[in-house]
């Protein structure tokens, strides 16, 4: 081959991956374009004001395609299905209770994302930030304000499966003191100290009185509810097979999502209420697998989202087991009714 054939080959070479580069950014471009321009038929968002202090309203993650999307937005609890107020912060995932938010953000770099979580006040003004190791999955404030949670995928990407691996953090958002995972608790297991390489934490959810939480732990294949310990930094096992709790507001009962047998791998779970008194568990009347951390709307109700049109959509039903599940809300995801010690 002549060094003329050589050069010929390489300008080529070149050329076409030019070519290729080229046709990325304006495919990524048009998607873009796509995402921002407002879709016929969707619910109407206009920008305005939005705080976490308002009784019956409720704010969420606006997933409707238009220049809103991602940004919090808000809509009278009363009439989630009316015009929403956007306010141009962007989350990927959302809690807030008693005037204080928690939002999960990407940051867009020229070769990869990052992520971080921003405390916000009652007006959406940054606080504080902290950066997260992975990708956001879920987030949860306490009932007073005074604790923020999140739990970021460290390797993998999916709760269906079983090579994943997650890091739950808890910060004082009065101190700004972080506790960067839970793996650094004591763990009791079965009334023993319990030590594993395996072990995972995910899905925090918060009672009333600044020192009790609840999680997730997985370890050895399995997963259990555990109730932790602010102050002793412990947590100890409560229950089998539970995944994402979310507390009731009386502090007695947690829902969550478990694994049951027979349904497809990639979509194992239903939703469930334990009684933390009795541990008698309640199947719910959802009967999709639900791969959320549900919310609490009010003692009887949890709502939680399930994919839609939009990526995703807002669900309530009854939390004793009755009734039907019914659509909340399209194009919405991350709900918090800052008006309600809800956790």
């Amino acid at each position: 081959m002549t060094a003329r054939t050589r050069i010929l080959i390489l300008l080529t070479a070149v050329a076409v991956l030019a070519a290729v580069a080229l046709a990325s950014v304006l495919h990524a471009s048009a998607r873009a374009d796509r995402r921002d321009r407002t879709r016929a038929g969707g619910p109407a968002v206009a920008p305005g004001p939005v705080t976490l202090t308002g009784h019956g309203r409720m704010v969420f993650r606006n997933m409707a395609w238009g220049p809103h999307r991602d940004e919090l937005t808000t809509v009278p609890a009363a009439a989630p299905s009316g015009p929403r107020t956007a306010s141009g912060v962007k989350c990927l995932r959302f809690h807030a209770a008693a005037g204080t938010g928690v939002c999960l953000q990407a940051v867009h770099g020229p070769v990869s994302d990052t992520y971080r979580a921003l405390i916000l006040d009652a007006r959406l003004k940054e606080r504080a930030r902290y950066d997260v190791p992975g990708i956001p999955s879920r987030a949860r404030v306490s009932p007073t304000g005074h604790f923020a949670a999140w739990t970021a995928f460290v390797g993998g990407d999916s709760y269906a499966g079983t090579d994943f691996s997650t890091r739950a953090a808890i910060v004082d958002t009065r101190t700004g003191r972080l506790i960067p995972t839970l793996e650094s608790f004591r763990i009791v297991k079965d009334g023993r100290r319990h030590r594993a390489a395996d072990v995972n934490f995910w899905g925090v959810t918060f009672a009333a009185d600044d020192r009790t939480f609840y999680a997730t732990l997985a370890t050895g294949g399995s997963t259990y509810l555990v109730r932790g310990d602010l102050r002793t930094r412990t947590v100890t096992t409560l229950h089998g097979n539970v995944e994402c709790p979310s507390l009731s507001p009386d502090g007695t009962r947690v829902a969550y999502k478990k694994r049951v047998k027979g349904l497809p791998e990639d979509a194992p779970w239903r939703l469930y209420v334990l009684d933390l008194r009795t541990m008698r568990e309640t199947p719910l009347a959802e009967t999709r697998s639900v791969d959320d951390q549900a919310l609490w709307r009010d003692d009887h109700t949890v709502v939680y989202a399930l994919p839609g049109d939009y990526g995703a959509d807002l669900y309530t039903v009854p939390a004793d087991g009755t009734g039907t599940a019914r659509r909340l809300l399209t194009a919405g995801l991350s709900p918090a009714f800052p008006g309600r010690t809800t956790s």
